[in-house]
């Protein structure tokens, strides 16, 4: 028979990808992002040019599966389940009983972590990461047992293959352990095995950088230029403030505890980490949702401190207002954090979205949808209509399909009945993608509307026959206007010109560079 408590967690787990299965209307396409990180499974590596390689595996066993949206919804789901696992193996680690369970999880449902586990991005696993890798601290740090140094090893290494930003709790922790009576593990040759433990398991991909001449340098420079510029430090902090906000008291009480609490004593460092992280998030203009991964542990701390302060009398009653919080508070912001409303209804009702700085793009302007919304809208359309002109093509096989960005390729390739059909760009990896052996006969160029004006006066005399062939028509979508034209019976070798620039872009040039 199955435990109360294991029932419950049970309960919890279900009804998470329940929620999350039923997030997004179907007027919706997957996000620009999630294209590319499933094309990646088709070209698996230790490294790609904005991402290490381990999204690449798990696109790699969802095209096992089928490549099914099911399976690209499932692992996403499956990551957030399994962060509200392990911060109830923390609650459990840490004395608690069933109300702190029931709380923390009640929290770590009701909170962003249903829409950071909405799309299948790297964002999801690295919050797992995080939360399993505080609690791996918990774990050693009440038993001192050297097997918590190489499980830590190990899911340091993990979590570095998932998303570098895990770099930032290891640079957080350290100042914080210096600070504590646990700096005495620096003097264990133990943790020093433990080290090179980890460092030989990201080595594959620490030599493809070096290989490649870092290209996580180029994207992150890039990132700075293009994103990170319009990243104002105060809402950076507010984006603190909502993402677990029916929690805030728990979390409050959490540092609280850290500081005060006599059980808590041996994890008063966790009070520093957190403050030494966000430090260094904030000085980096990091965007606000890098940094989500520090709360669920927190949770746990602040569920297990309420549980023991408010154990009899008029205290009871607290419990379940602070149960019920995260709900309650949830209720107002998942109408509108959410795309489970037509694009026409957003738009129609834009206040509320407003109001929530959700129209606010990251090029620091207000438009009509949320980016991520617009950024699922649109990509079936463009595909259907590029396979469509392909299929009237003589010669198919000698067809090049040329992108402006990501995401338009990613969709092309996704949404294809055609399998022959292989879209490619030269943004993100799609660069290192082309195939250029079979001669090209004709030049299908997906372009954005604001890029597109002189297309056809610039690439006609190049071919025989050009002419512009449709576009997509969806006003809401971020690829509105994007245009697709068609060129055929070149005049010059195609694909020696591809080459060349595919050979300057991989050499890592900017993207403004090569524009100029």
């Amino acid at each position: 028979m199955w435990s109360k408590k294991t029932i419950i967690l049970l309960g919890f787990i279900l009804l998470k990808f329940l929620i999350q299965y039923n997030l997004v209307s179907s007027e919706y396409d997957l996000h620009r992002d999630e294209y590319l990180h499933l094309d990646q499974g088709d070209h698996l590596a230790w490294g790609f040019q904005s991402v290490p390689p381990f999204t690449s595996w798990i696109s790699y066993i969802i095209k096992l599966l089928g490549n099914s949206v099911f399976w690209v919804i499932f692992f996403p789901a499956l990551f957030g389940a399994l962060t509200l696992l392990v911060v109830w193996k923390t609650i459990e680690a840490l004395k608690g009983n069933l109300f702190a369970l029931i709380l923390a999880s009640t929290g770590i449902l009701f909170s962003a972590m249903l829409r950071i586990n909405m799309l299948y991005q790297p964002n999801s696993f690295d919050v797992l990461s995080w939360t399993t890798f505080y609690l791996i601290l918990i774990k050693y740090f009440n038993s001192e047992d050297r097997k918590w140094l190489f499980l830590g090893a190990f899911v340091f290494a993990i979590a570095f293959l998932n998303k570098y930003n895990f770099a930032f709790l290891l640079i957080g922790a350290f100042p914080a352990i210096i600070l504590s009576e646990h700096r005495k593990v620096f003097a264990k040759k133990e943790f020093y095995m433990a080290v090179i433990f980890g460092l030989l398991l990201i080595l594959p991909n620490l030599l493809w950088q070096y290989n490649n001449s870092f290209p996580v340098i180029h994207h992150l420079k890039e990132l700075e230029e293009t994103q990170l510029v319009n990243v104002n430090r105060l809402d950076f902090f507010k984006g603190q403030l909502l993402f677990f906000i029916g929690s805030l008291p728990v979390i409050f009480f959490a540092l609280y505890g850290l500081l005060f609490y006599a059980p808590f004593r041996k994890y008063r460092l966790f009070f520093w980490m957190m403050v030494f992280t966000l430090t260094v998030f904030t000085y980096f203009k990091a965007k606000d949702y890098y940094a989500i991964g520090i709360y669920p542990i927190y949770i746990a701390f602040g569920a297990v401190y309420l549980e023991n302060v408010l154990k009899s009398g008029w205290k009871n009653y607290f419990k379940p207002i602070l149960i019920a919080l995260p709900i309650l508070l949830f209720i107002p912001i998942s109408k509108v954090a959410f795309p489970n409303k037509s694009p026409l209804y957003i738009k129609e009702h834009s206040q509320p979205y407003k109001k929530f700085g959700l129209l606010h793009w990251e090029d620091g302007k207000d438009h009509e949808m949320p980016q991520d919304f617009a950024d699922m809208l649109g990509w079936k359309e463009l595909a259907t209509k590029v396979e469509n002109i392909y299929e009237k093509l003589p010669n198919q096989e000698q067809t090049i399909i040329l992108c402006d960005n990501y995401g338009q390729a990613g969709a092309i390739n996704y949404y294809s009945k055609n399998k022959k059909i292989k879209a490619v760009s030269f943004n993100a990896d799609y660069i290192n993608w082309f195939h250029l052996e079979n001669k090209t006969e004709n030049f299908i160029r997906v372009k954005e509307f604001k890029a597109s004006q002189n297309e056809l006066a610039e690439t006609k005399p190049f071919f025989e026959t050009a002419m512009l062939a449709d576009s997509v028509t969806n006003a809401l979508a971020r690829e509105y206007k994007t245009r697709i034209f068609v060129f055929s019976k070149p005049k010059i070798d195609i694909n020696k010109r591809l080459k060349s620039e595919v050979d300057d872009l991989q050499n890592f040039k900017s993207h403004n560079e090569y524009q100029k």
